[in-house]
């Protein structure tokens, strides 16, 4: 495989696109605000107009857009993916969203000949730079071993989870642990603070022991040094845990730690934050 169409020019999408790129595979791409494309058309990616323009004759088609909305209309949409590109292609969605939404495009690309996988990924702006994300994979295992080179070009830690959807599962329960952790660097740096310690000699003291996470290593720094700039948004991280919680709630699972951490993002976002990295947690304990 060698074309490849690419939707959603994100904080990650950008990079995950120029490694793709980087590693020899023809690029064409779409995003709804087009000059966000601009520095990879200069790099020699071809621009097209829809998302179906963007899945026409590719052999693989790649989507990392924004809500389980966003995902359900690129490629359900009349001029969408499924109804242009063709047979035989494969189709690679990397957005977090809905198990039950990536089964049912999975059903309707196999019903036109069309392999599907769900392919969400964890490691951020930083991961997506690096080309060191982890991405989990959900759909049947002759079309990831088929698409290996693809994401052999974006991250490192890959894993087949299961059927159609088993990826996204596998991100809710990423980004369940994330939540505990985030807030606790959050509440040790509040402690430390408030005990009038010096908060980087603390980081540094604690961040190779038991302590150590990569929220402590990646995202705390951020904390300190007041830079909320998103690796990744408040605001898609809120739907990343309504999404953990719907299926909680449908196995009557409880979440309480996701439950209190979403709740104060939540608050964030009714602050105006919601633009914001999910290091501003700090900010409610402020």
């Amino acid at each position: 495989m060698k074309k490849i169409g690419f939707i959603g020019l994100g904080v990650m999408g950008q990079s995950m696109a120029r490694n793709l790129m980087k590693a020899g595979f023809s690029l064409t791409v779409y995003n709804r605000t087009k000059s966000k494309a601009d520095g990879l058309i200069a790099e020699g990616a071809a621009w097209a107009d829809t998302p179906g323009q963007c899945a026409k004759d590719q052999d693989a088609v790649i989507t990392i857009v924004g809500y389980p909305k966003d995902v359900h209309q690129v490629y359900f949409n009349e001029d969408g993916i499924l109804a242009n590109a063709k047979p035989g292609a494969y189709l690679i969605d990397m957005t977090t969203t809905s198990p039950k939404l990536s089964i049912e495009i999975y059903e309707a690309a196999k019903a036109r000949g069309i392999f599907a996988l769900d392919a969400p990924v964890s490691g951020g702006d930083v991961g997506a730079k690096n080309a060191t994300l982890a991405i989990m994979v959900g759909g049947d295992q002759a079309a990831f071993d088929t698409c290996m080179p693809i994401f052999s070009a974006m991250g490192q830690n890959i894993r087949h989870m299961g059927a159609a959807g088993a990826g996204q599962h596998t991100k809710m329960a990423n980004q369940i642990a994330i939540a505990g952790a985030v807030a606790g660097v959050c509440e040790a740096l509040a402690y430390a603070k408030a005990a009038g310690l010096d908060l980087q000699g603390v980081l540094d003291a604690i961040s190779t022991g038991a302590a150590g996470s990569w929220q402590m290593s990646n995202n705390a720094p951020r904390m300190l040094a007041g830079d909320y700039a998103p690796g990744f948004f408040i605001k898609h991280y809120i739907k990343d845990l309504v999404i953990a919680k719907e299926g909680a709630d449908g196995v009557s699972l409880s979440l309480p730690v996701a439950e209190v951490v979403l709740g104060m993002y939540q608050q964030l976002q009714e602050e105006g934050f919601g633009d914001d990295g999910t290091q501003a947690l700090i900010k409610y304990y402020k």
